[in-house]
């Protein structure tokens, strides 16, 4: 079979490829927009760890292309280099130094001058962690410890308020990652991120779909209180089951106000067994801290026995609306760090589902001002006694 002709892309086919990705197609959609396989885009996006470059842009003070054409023309006509600086409201100096840098009167080209010009313009700003190796070293064991580059930017503001030599914005972690060249991180922390891809993709590029069935006698989330819904109050919850391979699975709940995580085993899916598991848990904490529920679409929490057993009221989101139960959804994400999709959880003890959400619980969040969920959850607790 006789092989295709490289192809080499324009800059406007990139500029397309690159909104076509931050649009969230896959390079399979990409490529067939140009009758190639997924492996000749790939590279474009591979270059720079899926992250668009910034497009570059000419200094205001710098000659155009039409303005070093007119240089080589003036030359062509035995005009002297300072007549031609005249001519275009340059100094004379600008004009000198432009011609003997590019081979003087005799071998002067526009072109070439401007695609010289062009390549000498590349001057990449050392990256932060780069020249901060402490920084660097103390970023590299945050993502160790599971911690997202939100967090770290967030945590190393609030950490060292008087010192910017210590504090550094998730894109430069995301970059130092994802962009290898840049050496300032090694890759193998790109395990630590809770997606463990090798190029970075928008946010368009994946979203949870999955349909659910309908729950009879089901009490809607649109009945929840208001005061449930700005998150104001403590008490009120999240949760869902994470499945794993065999029939496995593991139940998540956290608390709308302080984002605090609970993991508890459940042995199986079925109605009973749910419910038993989350009575069990319900019971270890205050009454003031357990008011309400807000359940996922799935038939284990049906039978109303949890709600008489604990006086804790559950809500149902809507079908196909997860973000309705953003905290647990995003949670669940993080766990999935921890037990991989296709993992058997039957296996699981409960003493490491507690170890799991501790480390979750003593990581700063943003949406708290980088304070830590078990710090605030603490302070409710408290003021319970």
């Amino acid at each position: 079979m006789k092989q295709r002709p490289r192809i080499y892309y324009s800059a406007e086919q990139k500029n397309l490829m690159w909104d076509r990705w931050q649009a969230g197609d896959s390079l399979h959609e990409i490529a067939r927009l140009f009758d190639r396989g997924h492996s000749s885009v790939q590279c474009v996006f591979a270059e720079t760890g899926g992250i668009r470059p910034r497009p570059r842009s000419r200094s205001r003070l710098a000659l155009t292309l039409a303005e070093r054409e007119e240089v080589s023309r003036g030359m062509v006509a035995g005009q002297s280099l300072r007549a031609i600086a005249t001519l275009l409201g340059r100094a004379p100096s600008t004009v000198s130094r432009e011609v003997h840098r590019n081979g003087g009167r005799r071998r002067y080209r526009a072109s070439k001058a401007d695609e010289a010009a062009w390549d000498r313009a590349r001057r990449p700003k050392t990256c932060k962690l780069v020249e901060n190796r402490a920084l660097a070293r103390i970023v590299a064991r945050k993502l160790r410890g599971l911690w997202s580059p939100e967090q770290i930017a967030g945590w190393s503001k609030y950490a060292y308020p008087d010192d910017e030599n210590f504090q550094v914005s998730h894109e430069t972690i995301y970059k130092s990652l994802f962009i290898q060249a840049r050496g300032a991180l090694k890759k193998e922390l790109l395990q630590h991120l809770r997606r463990t891809r090798t190029m970075r993709r928008g946010r368009g590029h994946t979203q949870k779909t999955a349909t659910h069935g309908r729950i009879t006698g089901a009490v809607s989330i649109r009945e929840r209180p208001a005061s449930v819904e700005d998150r104001a109050v403590p008490g009120h919850w999240e949760g869902d089951l994470i499945i794993g391979s065999n029939n496995s699975q593991i139940a998540t709940l956290v608390e709308r106000h302080t984002r605090y995580v609970m993991l508890v085993r459940v042995p199986s899916k079925d109605t009973r067994t749910v419910i038993n598991a989350l009575i069990k848990q319900a019971h270890k904490l205050p009454r003031e801290l357990y008011k309400s529920l807000t359940w996922d679409r799935g038939k284990e929490m049906a039978d109303r026995c949890f709600s008489l057993d604990t006086n804790v009221k559950v809500y149902f989101c809507d079908p196909r609306s997860p973000w309705q139960r953003g905290s647990n959804e995003n949670t669940n994400g993080l766990l999935r760090q921890c037990f991989p999709k296709g993992m058997d959880l039957s296996s699981i003890h409960q003493n490491r589902l507690n170890a799991v959400a501790r480390q979750l619980n003593e990581r700063p969040r943003k949406t708290l001002d980088f304070r830590t969920p078990a710090e605030r959850f603490d302070q409710c607790v408290a003021s319970t006694v």
